[in-house]
């Protein structure tokens, strides 16, 4: 794996998530002659019946698009004068109903609700923070900001300022504020000072100035951090990845770690976190949700294909092995293909 991470001409040089259009590569794409009163009379039928009928709940939210369902929302509300999460949420249960609530909550607000979720409580969960901020472009993460602020009426930064703190909060209420960089200019020689300064900072010093790896990797735009990649390995003799590792531990290692991985792949990346959710004893639904579901009109066809590549097996029959009942029906149906052939 780590040879898959180490091969920077191949990863610098491939697609990036970050300026893919939504649907390209999907597994979910929009149903053609869709109506949306139509399929809201469907699923009230479902819902209101003897008895839920899930197989036609799963076959019409997973076969529309994020903006398709949106629409089925707004008509099932003006037929029934109920939302469709509300008697969602009153007739299913358990993970599988969480997957359809997930499905048809628009991408930044369920975004917001994960990273809400994620400052609940006593300490706040890192791993879902760093994820949501370290793979998603400037565009989103400015909507997430919005549908905080008008579910809230507070500014996220000044909740997230509360649950973080150090140099892991530096980084990351950067990158949550939306301080990256959105375009996609390269400078060649500015990525060579940038790379340099990472080496002096880091390798090259006793102690390491972690300030500077926070002010570049967490503002600098995904093309000139790519080219960073590239000219830090060439200065150091080895991946800046590798010497994040070394020089750092705790949350904000983590936190450029990600970063660092997002700008490589993305699908990789995900491909990783779907592995970590599945592993070992017991399943982590909410990370396993949280991907399939904002991924599935984004790049979840390259993450298939990077999980068939890293783990050997498909993530058709990783989800078909770990999880049960509706919940996995929904999830493989979300998944599409199953690529072990």
């Amino acid at each position: 794996m780590a040879d898959l991470w180490e091969d920077l001409d191949a990863l610098v040089k491939s697609p990036s998530s970050f300026f893919a259009k939504t649907g390209e590569r999907g597994t979910i794409k929009p149903k053609s002659g869709f109506d949306a009163e139509d399929d809201a009379v469907i699923l009230r039928k479902a819902i209101e019946g003897l008895g839920t009928t899930e197989k036609t709940l799963i076959d019409i939210l997973t076969h529309r698009s994020s903006a398709q369902r949106q629409l089925i929302c707004e008509a099932y509300l003006k037929a029934t004068g109920r939302t469709l999460v509300d008697d969602l949420e009153g007739d299913t249960d358990g993970e599988f109903g969480n997957l359809l609530v997930a499905l048809i909550t628009p991408p930044a607000t369920y975004d917001c609700h994960e990273i809400m979720r994620a400052m609940k409580g006593i300490g706040a969960k890192s791993d879902v923070l760093i994820e949501i901020f370290a793979s998603r472009t400037a565009e989103q993460i400015a909507a997430l900001n919005d549908v905080y602020l008008k579910e809230t009426e507070k500014k996220l930064i000044f909740d997230l300022k509360k649950e973080v703190s150090g140099d892991f909060a530096k980084g990351l209420l950067l990158v949550a504020e939306g301080k990256r960089d959105g375009g996609t200019t390269l400078d060649k020689d500015k990525a060579t000072e940038d790379a340099q300064t990472l080496y002096n900072a880091g390798e090259k010093k006793w102690g390491t100035d972690e300030s500077q790896f926070i002010d570049i990797l967490c503002q600098r735009n995904i093309c000139q951090l790519r080219q960073i990649l590239v000219e830090y390995k060439t200065i150091s003799g080895k991946t800046l990845q590798e010497s994040i590792k070394k020089e750092m531990s705790g949350d904000l290692m983590e936190l450029l770690v990600a970063i660092v991985k997002c700008v490589k792949s993305v699908p990789i990346y995900f491909a990783e976190r779907l592995r970590e959710s599945m592993k070992g004893a017991g399943t982590d639904e909410c990370t396993l949700n949280r991907i399939m579901v904002s991924r599935s009109e984004i790049d979840l066809l390259d993450i298939r294909a990077e999980y068939k590549k890293l783990y050997e097996h498909s993530l058709h029959s990783a989800i078909e092995s770990d999880c049960g009942g509706d919940y996995r029906k929904t999830l493989l149906k979300i998944c599409g293909g199953d690529d072990e052939s």
